[in-house]
């Protein structure tokens, strides 16, 4: 590993993804002109991972791995960030590429626009092996992007550079969640913060494989828990609060009716309760009943498929 501190630290998570990985790992290594720093955060793989991550660091000194427990991509890139030495970090996830330019074209945005402190680039999406356009809500933008960014994730950590002080200042993912630690961690950044666009398809985003699609079924309640994160969180303003109450709202009834039709009854009634404390009260103030709801929905949402249900919102 080289002494000198690089300019940006990329970070892959990997979990049982040994040819996308390979991959993934060339199309960072294809980068040309950016002094970068490689960390691999093999999470507890399984099919050959480790042995492919032997192979590579010894070819390429960029080339950090290291290996945890399986916990999850938001206990993963965390890692990843406490080894990475660079004032700027990106994130690639392991199903993801890069075109080769990448890393140079946005640390270049962001010296030209040192306002933001995250950024992303457009993305060029494919599911199932075939090109798909996004649709109209998916649409990124620059600025003040909350409000929208309730309803849908419109982040995507394979198209992001952020401040390394800033991800640290908000102490990275939430590693209690298995789904939507990306929408819960912008959302919390997104209160105070701008984000900048390169209006340019960096990035190919590959979708709908069966270790994504198996998570899908559980986003909508990992979404709830971070509203009410957000809820909570005394320095949201009230036009946000009342717009992220909105939405809690929302995603508690379409659940909650998910959960009703499975003969779920009880944990609708649960998800039902949240909703109407929220349009009564925590619309405008946190108060002890959302405090003690937000414990008991980490123990709800922590529990196996049983409670999953076929409604997504993507």
């Amino acid at each position: 590993m080289s002494t000198a501190t690089p300019q940006v630290s990329v970070i892959i998570p990997t979990y049982n993804r040994h040819a996308m990985l390979r991959e993934a790992i060339a199309s960072v290594l294809a980068q040309p002109d950016v002094d970068f720093e490689l960390i691999i955060v093999d999470d507890g793989s399984t099919d050959g991972t480790s042995r492919l991550l032997g192979e590579l660091t010894k070819r390429d000194p960029r080339l950090i791995a290291t290996h945890t427990e399986h916990r999850g991509p938001a206990a993963a890139r965390n890692r990843g960030v406490e080894l990475a030495r660079a004032s700027w970090i990106a994130f690639l996830d392991s199903d993801d590429l890069w075109v080769p330019t990448k890393l140079a074209r946005q640390l270049d945005f962001m010296r030209r626009n040192p306002a933001y402190q995250i950024a992303q680039c457009q993305e060029i999406w494919i599911r199932g092996g075939r090109r798909v356009n996004p649709g109209a809500r998916h649409v990124k933008q620059a600025g003040d992007i909350f409000i929208r960014s309730l309803r849908t994730c419109l982040i995507s950590p394979s198209a992001v550079i952020i401040s390394a002080k800033l991800f640290r200042r908000f102490d990275g993912f939430d590693d209690s969640m298995n789904a939507a630690e990306d929408y819960d961690l912008w959302l919390r950044i997104l209160i105070d913060h701008e984000i900048g666009l390169l209006d340019e398809p960096l990035v190919t985003r590959r979708a709908g494989h069966h270790d994504q699609l198996s998570l899908m079924s559980a986003i909508d309640r990992f979404r709830i828990l971070a509203l009410m994160k957000l809820l909570a969180c005394e320095r949201l303003p009230i036009e946000k609060r009342i717009a992220a109450g909105d939405v809690l709202v929302e995603k508690c009834r379409i659940y909650g009716n998910g959960l009703r039709h499975r003969g779920r009854i009880g944990l609708a009634e649960f998800y039902d309760r949240i909703a109407s404390q929220a349009s009564q009260t925590w619309g405008s103030q946190p108060d002890d009943n959302l405090r003690s709801a937000l414990r008991e929905i980490r123990v709800v949402v922590s529990q196996n498929d049983a409670d999953r249900v076929a409604h997504v919102d993507q």
